[in-house]
C-alpha cells in the first residue's frame, strides 16, 4: 500500500510571505527569486536565510556579484533578522565573482560542489543569478554553457538534499526563456511600481510547485524590520457560507430618535455611509456609535485618514481609547495601499473581537492611498466594505459633501450604492441663521423615515429636535415646538 510524501514546509520568517506560499517553502524545492533592480530580492533572500538557518539547518549564500560581501553586509546588519553570530557557524557566504571572469561554467560548478559538500547546508542561495546569465553572453558558446551550467545545477541541488534559491533580476516574468524558469519549483516575483510621485512595491507568487498559493498581486514594504507582505485582502467564504446578514439584530446609534428612523436602529453587518458638509457633525454621530458599543459590551475600531488621533479624538472617546475598548490606527502617512490598511484594520479587529468599525472620512481614505491606488478608489472601496462586512463587522464611514443648494447629492464618489444605508446631514437657511437636519436615505431591506428633522449638538452628543415639515416659523416666523434642537 502507497503512501504519498509528506513535504514540510519551512517558515520563512517574512511576515504575510508564508500566506501567499500556502503555508511556507517546501523543503528541497528549487526556487526563483526574481524581480526588477532594486526591488528587495537580497533583504528577503537574506531574512529567509536568518530565520531558518541553525546549527543543524546551515546556509551557504554564494554572491556572483563584483563586489564584496562585506559590502553587502554591511547594509544587511541594519536589520534586526542579522544575527552576526550565526556567520561562519550556521551561515557561510562564498564569492564566485573571480571564477566567472573568463565564463568558465563548469569551473563555476566544481567551485559550488566543493562547497556544498565542504559545508554540507540544507540551505543554499546565490545571488545574483542573473550575473551568470550576463556572463554566459558575453563569451562564446554562452548560450549552451549556460543552458548545460542550469541542468547540471538542477541535477546537483537534487543531490544535495538543500532548499535552494536563486536571485536574478528581470525586467518581466513573460519577458525571460532562460531554462531556470522552466525547472524552478517556485517562483517568487517582485517589482516596484512607480505612478506620478508614488512608489509601491508588489509581489506575486507566479509557480509554488505541490502546494496552493494565494493568487494576484499583492503589496510589501521594506521597512526598519525588513521586509512585510500585505497579502491581497479578499472575502473569504466559512465553512458554513460566510457570514449571513438578515436585518433581524439591530446595533443602537446610540441616539434613541435616529434608531426609531431607521426602523429600529442599525442591523449588524450593514455598512453605513453619513455624508453631510464640514461642521455638520459626523463625527459626533460617530463617537456615539462607538461609544453605545462600548456600553454594549462591543469593542471597537476607528481608522483615522483625516486627522491626527489627537485632533480628532474627543475626551469621551479618548477615555474609551484609554480604557481599551476602542482601538485606533492612525493611516495618514501618505502612499499607503489598500492591502496594508486593510491588513491592520482587520488585525486590530480580530485582536479586539470588535464588532463596530468607524472609518473617518472616505476623503482622507481617498488621500492615503498611493497614486497607483486613488484611480481605483471604487473598486478599493468596495473590496474594503465587503471584507468588513464580510467579517460580520458593522460599519460606518463618513463622507464630506459640498452644500450645494442647486444640487442634492448622497455620495461625493458616486459610491452610494456600496453602502447598506445612508444618512445624510445638512445645513437649512432659517431666519437668517443655519440650521442643522439630517434625514436616513437608504436602509436596505428596512423600512424608515422619510423625515427630515432639526438636530443640534451639544455636550460630543447628537440631539435630534422635530421634523422640517412641522417648522411653522419660515413664513410667519413663530418657533419651532423643540426650541432645543432648532
Amino acid at each position: 500500500m502507497s503512501s504519498k510524501v509528506n513535504i514540510q514546509r519551512l517558515p520563512t520568517g517574512v511576515p504575510g510571505l508564508d500566506d501567499l506560499l500556502g503555508g511556507g517553502i517546501p523543503e528541497f524545492s528549487f526556487n526563483l527569486l526574481a524581480g526588477t533592480p532594486g526591488s528587495g530580492k537580497t533583504t528577503m533572500a537574506h531574512q529567509i536565510m536568518f530565520a531558518l538557518a541553525n546549527p543543524q539547518r546551515r546556509a551557504l549564500f554564494f554572491t556572483v556579484l563584483g563586489e564584496p560581501p562585506l559590502k553587502m553586509l554591511r547594509y544587511q546588519q541594519q536589520f534586526p533578522f542579522f544575527d552576526i553570530d550565526k556567520l561562519n557557524q550556521s551561515i557561510k557566504f562564498v564569492n564566485l565573482a573571480a571564477d566567472l571572469l573568463e565564463g568558465d561554467f563548469d569551473r563555476v560548478l566544481e567551485r559550488i560542489a566543493d562547497e556544498v559538500a565542504a559545508f554540507a547546508p540544507s540551505l543554499v542561495f546565490v545571488d545574483s543569478f542573473r550575473s551568470v546569465v550576463q556572463s554566459a553572453r558575453d563569451h562564446e558558446d554562452g548560450a549552451q554553457g549556460l543552458q548545460r551550467f542550469v541542468q547540471h545545477l538542477g541535477m546537483q541541488m537534487t543531490s544535495w538534499l538543500a532548499t535552494t534559491f536563486l536571485i536574478g533580476e528581470y525586467l518581466a516574468p513573460e519577458a525571460e526563456s532562460s531554462p531556470v524558469f522552466t525547472v524552478a519549483d517556485g517562483i517568487i516575483w517582485m517589482s516596484q511600481l512607480v505612478h506620478r510621485d508614488a512608489l509601491v512595491r508588489k509581489i506575486q507568487v507566479v509557480k509554488m510547485r505541490g502546494q496552493s498559493q494565494r493568487l494576484g498581486v499583492h503589496t510589501f514594504r521594506i521597512n526598519d524590520d525588513g521586509v512585510e507582505v500585505f497579502p491581497r485582502a479578499v472575502v473569504r467564504q466559512s465553512a458554513t457560507g460566510g457570514v449571513v446578514i438578515d436585518g433581524g439584530q439591530r446595533l443602537s446609534m446610540g441616539v434613541a430618535e435616529l434608531d426609531a428612523m431607521m426602523g429600529g436602529g442599525l442591523p449588524a453587518g450593514y455598512s453605513l455611509l453619513v455624508v453631510g458638509p464640514s461642521g455638520s457633525g459626523k463625527t459626533v454621530l460617530a463617537t456615539q456609535f462607538l461609544a453605545e458599543g462600548v456600553r454594549a459590551g462591543e469593542a471597537g475600531v476607528i481608522a483615522a485618514f483625516e486627522k491626527s488621533p489627537n485632533q480628532m479624538l474627543s475626551y469621551q472617546l479618548k477615555g474609551m481609547v484609554a480604557s481599551g475598548k476602542v482601538g485606533v490606527i492612525d493611516t495618514r502617512t501618505l502612499d499607503l495601499s489598500l492591502d496594508e490598511i486593510l491588513h491592520d484594520l482587520v488585525a486590530m479587529i480580530e485582536r479586539m473581537g470588535a464588532k463596530r468599525v468607524v472609518i473617518d472620512s472616505l476623503s482622507g481614505f481617498e488621500l492615503a492611498l498611493a497614486a497607483v491606488f486613488r484611480e481605483d478608489f471604487r473598486e478599493s472601496l468596495y473590496r474594503m466594505i465587503a471584507v468588513l462586512t464580510g467579517m460580520g463587522v458593522t460599519v460606518l464611514m463618513t463622507a464630506e459633501l459640498e452644500d450645494r443648494y442647486d444640487m442634492l447629492r448622497f455620495s461625493s464618489y458616486g459610491n452610494a450604492f456600496l453602502a447598506d444605508g445612508i444618512v445624510m446631514q445638512r445645513y437649512v437657511e432659517l431666519d437668517g441663521q443655519f440650521r442643522r437636519v439630517l434625514s436616513v436615505v437608504k436602509m436596505r431591506g428596512s423600512a424608515h423615515s422619510k423625515d427630515i428633522r432639526f438636530f443640534d449638538i451639544g455636550a460630543d452628543r447628537i440631539n435630534i429636535g422635530a421634523a422640517l415639515s412641522e417648522y411653522q416659523g419660515v413664513l410667519s416666523g413663530h418657533p419651532v415646538r423643540d426650541d432645543k434642537a432648532c
